[in-house]
């Protein structure tokens, strides 16, 4: 069964579902999404191995390529079903936390 993630991406008003599954060494991803910029990176193959890296990551290669704005989440959310779908996190462990969440305080 893949997996589904939903990024609320309140400042820019845009929800993208982002949907994964694992293909031998490569995590297909799925973004629907209202964003231009997100939609250039909508269909990907991800390599396993190049997720494990903040700097030398695939999705983040593929997000600044996009030119996705500096604060967006979705490349976050992606690396979030990438790294369910290897077994690096748990999906019932996500499951039962729900969401994660940035909250601006005494802006």
């Amino acid at each position: 069964m893949p997996t589904t993630v939903t990024v609320n991406s309140a400042i820019c008003d845009f929800i993208h579902k982002t949907t994964g599954r694992l293909e031998g060494k490569n995590i297909i991803i799925d973004i629907e999404t209202p964003c231009g910029k997100i939609k250039k990176m909508s269909r990907m193959e991800v390599p396993m191995m190049e997720t494990m890296d903040i700097k030398d990551n695939y999705v983040i290669d593929r997000a600044k390529e996009a030119h996705a704005c500096p604060f967006c989440l979705v490349p976050s959310g992606v690396l979030h079903v990438c790294r369910m779908e290897t077994g690096m996190l748990s999906k019932s462990l996500s499951r039962k936390s729900e969401r994660v969440s940035i909250e601006f305080n005494e802006v």
